[in-house]
């Protein structure tokens, strides 16, 4: 007696076919991993040099000190508000006493420390300590900037116009 060999099935044929498909789509996302994965790597964040490139509170903050070292004066005025209240451990200040208060200083260094920022709609709050390194010169003469930590408080708000200071407090420790 004869015996028949069974006939394969289609299925039989593509199994090899059907095995290599995981492992294609296993290696191709490994070569787009590794050409995109150094983007995230080589190329580090690099701090926001006005505040229309900041991204958040600290960047705001960081801008917003820097200008005031630099003597910025166009762009320090940009960033308050019209309606702009400040509170201080010398009294309440509108924006053009902060103004004034801000050109008085000749800020040599200053470090921001221990900073919170909470973002609510259009607008975020910032938390910190700023040490500053400087002088003022006020009616009095020259005299020393507070070289101890000083808690800070600024409430930025985003208009049209972008990212303004609308309230900021200041309290010795």
């Amino acid at each position: 007696m004869a015996v028949e060999s069974p006939s394969l099935s289609p299925m039989f044929a593509l199994k090899p076919v059907l095995m290599c498909v995981p492992v294609f789509l296993a290696s191709s996302l490994l070569i787009l991993l590794l050409i995109f994965a150094p983007a995230c790597t080589l190329y580090s964040d690099r701090p926001a040099r006005s505040l229309s490139e900041a991204t958040g509170g600290e960047g705001l903050e960081r801008v917003f000190w820097k200008n005031v070292q630099a003597a910025n004066w166009a762009e320090v005025e940009r960033a308050l508000a019209s309606n702009y209240a400040g509170e201080t451990p010398g009294g309440t200040l509108d924006r053009s006493a902060a103004l004034e208060q801000y050109r008085s200083w000749q800020l040599k260094d200053f470090a921001l420390g221990d900073l919170k920022t909470e973002l609510n709609g259009n607008t975020i709050v910032v938390t910190y300590t700023i040490t500053l390194n400087g002088a003022s010169n006020g009616s009095a003469g020259s005299q020393s900037l507070p070289s101890g930590p000083q808690h800070m408080m600024t409430v930025w708000q985003q208009q049209k116009a972008g990212w303004v200071v609308i309230a900021h407090s200041v309290s010795q420790p």
